[in-house]
């Protein structure tokens, strides 16, 4: 009964790759298998979920039909503890039963997007929740109206209440916050209006604006929609790299004023929600759900902030590493080594199973066996989404990974990544109800990022040649840049133009320009020399979705800090850390996610975790340019 649950966002339902986010893209086309025909084995069995869409359909229509069943016990959850019960288990037998059907649903959809079918029944099941989500409006009212010692007496009353304790009192916590029935109701009812900004965004980003074609040094012809910039951003050719910079963000800047209009109307629905609850600002509305001070962002800003020197020693590095005198933005993609390594599914499991002595026998078990059997969706085909994904909202099922393997050491890692996160679920699933399965996104993303870093230290220390090492540890420092500072600016730009509209200023396309270029600047060292920063750059923010996921990135930067220190743990704590981490995994959401990490000895309010990843950075530095200097470069 989390009331910061308005906007429908299919996205909650998965646990995406941080490999993929790196760059925090738009939704991005796949690219066609190059194999006619696919192993039946790296292709997901959905018979798992429902035998046929048939039984889909009927189970659809079953829970259509129960909707009205949730509202009999209005006004009655004060009757008695065992009443409360009965109404707490029918919610939550509902939706554990309506996960699955928009598990089945969105991964049939994910496979083909530009098959109408799964739109379709995707689109369905939107509905069905928005329908839910108003007929169960009443309760958290009626919880908050019966107060914390009747709440606390029926508990006390009927052990069957101990699986909802967390839940009810949750929602007694965001009790003032709560609205009238009739209120909650008029909200529950505007959720697809509030996200129909993001709606505007994304149709105009991705099937609207006519993107520019170029022609690159080699005679081919590049055209720069948002899957082709991801793709020729990284051009070896430095020439190549600009042009295509110069059309794209071009093109971005022809439509300043649109996507100012959109990501302002997002902004401003967030505003006047947050000031509906009675929150003090939008940013402690956004980290209510899960309980997360405030402290915690801002902290992490500013010890990012603090620290910037080390990421300008990064781009000093770069700059170094691709001989470049003059840096500029254009030249943050390109590989900082190049490798002719390959990493096949066959034989990226291997490296996996190899890694993983430091996760102890029972996890090492579990992923040997449930990565035989058919859980993912392994490789790019014609309309499949792209990037990578653990779906895990099913609760009696498996867990399911959609991949697009492309034998490269990236494809590798968001292997990892998603197995990071598939047993996390396993285990989750295996040792808590329901009703605390629900992790959040503020831990497992530490879960994942932790099994990528272990595969990278694993494959460090069989590297047989220095060249080998570089280019691990240039992964490495990649991914430290990408998702923590990256993470971390984008969480600052998102918070300036929420305290704007908070202070009542007006948040147009070109001040929003001015504001991101501000920020843009002062990361990558313009002022100091380190990076040249132009106006071409400074639309970017009109590319990035994620701003209207509303304060989510941050939980990049936050995880792979956190990530950092159980790998830390794992390697020089024996045993007792080794459990301690597998219980970390087994909590789930049996409490708030703070709480669950500082019980596993780690406290993401202070600065401490954020200052060890950027140590982590600095070690991978000097460890690359002590190779570098022996090798005379």
């Amino acid at each position: 009964m989390n009331i910061n649950t308005i906007k429908l966002k299919t996205a909650s339902l998965l646990c995406a790759s941080t490999v993929a986010l790196m760059a925090i893209t738009a939704p991005l086309q796949a690219k066609e298998s190059q194999a006619a025909k696919v192993d039946a084995q790296y292709v997901w069995d959905l018979t798992d979920f429902y035998a046929t869409k048939q039984d889909w359909e009927a189970e659809v229509e079953r829970l259509r039909g129960e909707i009205k069943g949730l509202k009999k016990y209005q006004g009655k959850l004060g009757d008695n503890a065992r009443t409360l019960l009965k109404a707490l288990d029918a919610q939550s037998a509902f939706s554990k039963e309506l996960s699955r059907a928009f598990t089945y649903a969105s991964n049939i959809r994910n496979t083909n997007l530009g098959d109408p079918q799964g739109q379709v029944m995707v689109g369905r099941l939107q509905a069905l929740v928005q329908q839910v989500s108003a007929s169960q409006s009443f309760m958290s009212p009626e919880i908050v109206a019966l107060g914390e010692k009747r709440i606390e007496r029926f508990i006390k009353q009927e052990p069957g209440l101990k699986k909802h304790a967390l839940s009810l009192r949750n929602t007694l916590r965001q009790g003032k916050h709560v609205l009238s029935p009739e209120s909650e109701k008029v909200l529950s009812l505007m959720g697809s209006a509030l996200s129909a900004s993001q709606g505007a965004r994304d149709m105009l980003a991705n099937a609207e604006i006519e993107w520019p074609k170029i022609t690159l040094s080699d005679g081919t012809e590049a055209h720069l929609t948002n899957a082709g910039y991801s793709l020729h951003r990284a051009a070896a050719n430095r020439d190549d790299r600009e042009a295509v910079f110069d059309a794209f963000w071009g093109r971005y800047k022809d439509f300043e004023s649109t996507f100012g209009v959109t990501l302002n109307g997002e902004v401003q629905a967030n505003v006047a929600t947050s000031k509906a609850r009675k929150y003090d600002n939008t940013l402690q509305y956004f980290l209510s759900g899960d309980n997360i001070p405030e402290e915690v962002y801002r902290t992490l800003v500013k010890v990012a902030n603090d620290r910037i020197d080390v990421l300008h020693r990064y781009f000093k590095l770069r700059a170094r590493m691709l001989d470049i005198k003059d840096l500029g933005y254009h030249d943050i993609y390109p590989d900082l080594v190049q490798t002719d390594l390959t990493f096949p599914i066959d034989k990226t499991r291997e490296y996996m199973l190899e890694s993983l002595d430091i996760m102890g026998p029972e996890y090492a078990e579990k992923f040997a066996k449930a990565s035989q059997d058919r859980w993912m969706h392994v490789f790019p085909q014609p309309g499949k989404r792209s990037g990578a994904y653990m779906s895990g909202s099913a609760y009696d099922v498996h867990p399911l990974i959609l991949l697009n393997h492309q034998d490269d050491y990236n494809s590798a890692s968001t292997y990892a990544h998603e197995w990071g996160h598939a047993l996390h679920k396993v285990l989750t699933n295996e040792n808590q109800p329901y009703e605390l399965s629900n992790f959040s996104i503020f831990t497992t993303e530490i879960a994942a990022i932790a099994k990528e870093i272990v595969l990278q230290e694993h494959l460090l220390e069989k590297a047989k040649t220095q060249d080998e090492r570089l280019f691990y540890l240039g992964y490495a420092l990649e991914q430290m840049r990408g998702t923590f500072f990256r993470q971390v600016m984008f969480s600052e730009f998102e918070l300036a133009i929420h305290e704007a509209v908070e202070r009542g200023e007006a948040l147009t396309g070109a001040r929003m320009t001015q504001m991101y270029g501000e920020i843009l600047k002062r990361y990558h060292g313009h002022d100091q020399g380190v990076m040249k920063i132009t106006e071409r750059d400074m639309i970017e923010w009109a590319y990035i979705p994620h701003f209207y996921y509303n304060f989510y990135v941050y939980q990049y930067a936050t995880s792979i800090a956190g990530a950092a220190y159980f790998v830390d743990q794992l390697k020089t704590g024996g045993v007792e850390a080794r459990e301690n981490y597998l219980n970390f995994l087994k909590a789930g959401g049996n409490d708030y996610p703070v709480e669950i990490l500082k019980k596993a000895g780690l406290d993401m309010t202070s600065a401490a975790p954020y200052n060890a990843v950027i140590d982590r950075m600095e070690s991978v530095m000097q460890q690359i340019e002590a190779i570098l200097d022996k090798q005379g470069k």
